[in-house]
């Protein structure tokens, strides 16, 4: 008997996932070692720093800055988390902010720069809307995953210890992104608003869902926000590990969506799936490079042009196609 490949595999658990961490569905050949970062995003700057994990789940943004500066791991289409951005910014009411084009010649807040929700609305402030992203003061307060990454001049760090949230109570940020830095996380969007320390800033876009379906529509891109790599050396070695966790998590999210489908799920996160459903489709978790290259070279050009990677990547560097090992 063959013994089976051990890996060491750093997930978060979703219901499309937690089939996988359990055992019940096995990763043919695979003996897993399941290694639980909380949160996350944890486990984003372990494998991106130091390649701690065999395979790793993190921010498709942090990926291909890392693999632009060289990171041994590659990418796999199995995209575990989606979501669509144009809610995300929030405007001070009396900032006289009513297009993305007023932003220009004012600071804005976002955790860091290369955060996946700040680049992809940047992306489409910058392609529909006109903006140029060179004229923001983009202010964060965080360090980025990847320690290589030489910020744009346009980006500068809060000082003497202000939070992203202090500076949009005191009006020196004219809009900031919600859930980042204390910014949007005392409460949920309701209403078509954000509740943010104690008071109520209105998103960019108060009709932000039509925004996105017609973006969808008219782009086929749909914002990638949780993906899989894979170390390079256990392909190189094990090729085929690629279509196994290709063929496992596939197999997991079609048990998910049975009971997804039925309506008997009431969680959080699939109430928020039932929502991108009527926008992208009855999968609102597709997998493999066919029904994703419009997100996936969307991102690409997107790192490249808010000047996060030296050159923009090809989507042949960045995927290898588990159904064609």
């Amino acid at each position: 008997m063959v013994s089976k490949v051990k890996l060491d595999i750093s997930i978060a658990e979703y219901p499309h996932t937690e089939k996988i961490i359990s055992g019940e569905i096995q990763i043919e050949g695979v003996e897993p070692n399941f290694i639980s970062v909380k949160p996350q995003i944890g486990a984003y700057r372990r494998m991106v720093r130091n390649h701690e994990f065999d395979v790793c789940e993190i921010a498709p943004t942090t990926y291909i800055i890392a693999r632009a500066y060289g990171a041994p791991f590659v990418g796999l289409p199995i995209f575990l988390m989606r979501q669509f951005n144009h809610s995300a910014l929030l405007v001070r009411p009396d900032a006289g902010i009513k297009v993305p084009k007023d932003l220009e010649g004012h600071k804005v807040g976002v955790r860091a720069y290369s955060v996946t929700t700040g680049v992809w609305l940047r992306a489409a402030l910058i392609e529909d809307f006109g903006l140029d992203s060179s004229k923001v003061t983009w202010v964060v307060d965080d360090e980025e995953h990847v320690l290589e990454l030489d910020l744009p001049p346009n980006v500068i760090h809060t000082q003497n210890g202000r939070t992203l949230s202090d500076m949009m109570a005191d009006g020196e940020l004219i809009a900031a992104f919600a859930g980042n830095a204390g910014v949007g996380r005392t409460g949920a969007p309701t209403g078509g608003r954000w509740q943010v320390v104690e008071t109520d800033y209105p998103p960019l876009f108060p009709s932000a869902a039509s925004v996105e379906q017609e973006y969808f529509q008219r782009t086929g891109i749909y914002p990638i926000h949780g993906m899989i790599v894979v170390k390079d050396a256990v392909l190189a070695e094990h090729p085929w590990v690629a279509r196994s966790l290709f063929d496992a998590f596939t197999k997991a999210k079609v048990l998910w969506l049975e009971d997804f489908r039925s309506g008997t799920s009431s969680s959080k996160l699939n109430e928020k799936y039932r929502k991108l459903s009527k926008i992208v489709g009855p999968d609102p978790l597709p997998y493999g490079l066919a029904d994703n290259m419009p997100s996936i070279e969307a991102l690409a050009r997107a790192a490249d042009n808010q000047k996060m990677t030296p050159r923009r990547l090809k989507f042949s560097e960045l995927f290898v196609d588990p159904e064609r090992v």
